[in-house]
């Protein structure tokens, strides 16, 4: 629950920015994006909510999440140890109601092919999240009995 709180904040200023999100993103097999966020000229950010050390330091996966996006940033609240934070990554400082960007991260450009899936694939994360509001017996599957 506290990292989707983070992950509230973050898409709430990131929407300020004209991005658009969706949580909890699927780009590949065993990979989960907290926010995948895209912007008005078709950019793609990952951000990765962390809401304490021990939910960083157990990760093991986020370098696997760098070649689905044009940027990465880590969401942490005011109270996390930032140090631990790797070099070269973006930052932003969020809590449930409202986050800021503190660092960018470096843009690594998309290949076009990479792009066009992953943008297919927001697409049909946010439109089946949509339609499960409306209809909660729809899944991805099809509609549950």
């Amino acid at each position: 629950m506290p990292g989707q709180l983070l992950a509230r904040g973050v898409c709430r200023h990131l929407l300020h920015h004209g991005f658009v999100t969706v949580e909890e993103l699927v780009p590949s097999s065993g990979l989960r994006l907290d926010v995948l966020a895209l912007g008005p000229k078709g950019e793609l950010w990952i951000v990765e909510c962390k809401s304490s050390r021990v939910d960083f330091t157990s990760d093991r996966k986020w370098q696997n999440y760098l070649e689905w996006g044009d940027r990465f940033f880590w969401a942490v609240d005011a109270d996390f140890p930032v140090e631990l934070l790797p070099e070269g990554t973006g930052l932003i400082l969020a809590d449930a109601y409202d986050a800021e960007i503190v660092r960018m991260g470096p843009v690594t450009p998309l290949a076009g092919a990479r792009r066009k899936v992953m943008v297919q694939k927001f697409a049909r994360h946010a439109a089946l999240r949509l339609q499960g509001y409306r209809d909660p017996g729809v899944t991805a599957s099809g509609i549950s009995p």
